[in-house]
C-alpha cells in the first residue's frame, strides 16, 4: 500500500477553510489568555480597510477563475491558464487576498493570537499547496506556464 504524506492530506481541506480554521484556533487561544495580554493597538478602521482590500483581491481572483470556468482546487488540472485580471500582477491573488483579509479581521477584532497562526498558514500555502498547483500547471501548460512564471511573481 503506498504511503501518503499526511501534510498532503490537508489538500482535501479547501484553502480558505485552512485560513478560517487557523484563525479560529487563534481566537480560542485569545479567549483563553485574554486577561494575560493586551489587544492589538490598531484602530479597527485599519482592520476594516485591510479586510476589504483582501476580500476584493481574493474575490477578483475567484471571479476571474469562474469567468474562465477553470478549477480552484489544488492539484486538479486547469482548463485554462489564467494570466489576466489580478493574475497579471501575482500568480496567487486569492492567497494574498485571504492573507490580507485575515490580518484585517484580527485588526477589526483586535485579536493578537490569530496572527501567531498566520505564518503557519502562509508556510503551508507556500511550500505545500502552491508547489502542487505549479506542478499541475506545468504538466498541463508546459512552456506557456514557464513563460508566465518568468513574467509574474508568485506573491508580489
Amino acid at each position: 500500500m503506498p504511503q501518503t504524506n499526511p501534510i498532503r492530506l490537508l489538500l482535501n481541506i479547501p484553502v480558505p477553510w485552512v485560513f478560517v480554521l487557523a484563525y479560529l484556533a487563534g481566537v480560542g487561544v485569545d479567549i483563553a489568555w485574554r486577561s494575560a495580554g493586551p489587544t492589538l493597538p490598531v484602530p479597527a478602521a485599519v482592520g476594516v480597510v485591510l479586510f476589504v482590500i483582501g476580500a476584493v483581491i481574493a474575490g477578483w481572483g475567484l471571479a476571474t477563475f469562474r469567468r474562465t470556468r477553470t478549477t480552484t482546487v489544488p492539484g486538479k488540472a486547469s482548463s485554462a491558464l489564467v494570466t489576466w485580471g489580478p493574475y497579471r500582477f501575482t500568480r496567487n491573488p486569492m492567497y494574498i487576498g485571504l492573507t490580507l483579509a485575515y490580518i484585517g479581521e484580527a485588526g477589526i477584532l483586535r485579536q493578537e493570537w490569530p496572527l501567531a497562526f498566520l505564518p503557519f498558514v502562509v508556510a503551508y500555502v507556500n511550500w505545500i499547496v502552491i508547489p502542487v498547483e505549479e506542478e499541475k500547471l506545468n504538466e498541463v501548460f508546459g512552456t506557456e506556464y514557464a513563460n508566465y512564471r518568468q513574467r509574474v511573481r508568485r506573491w508580489l
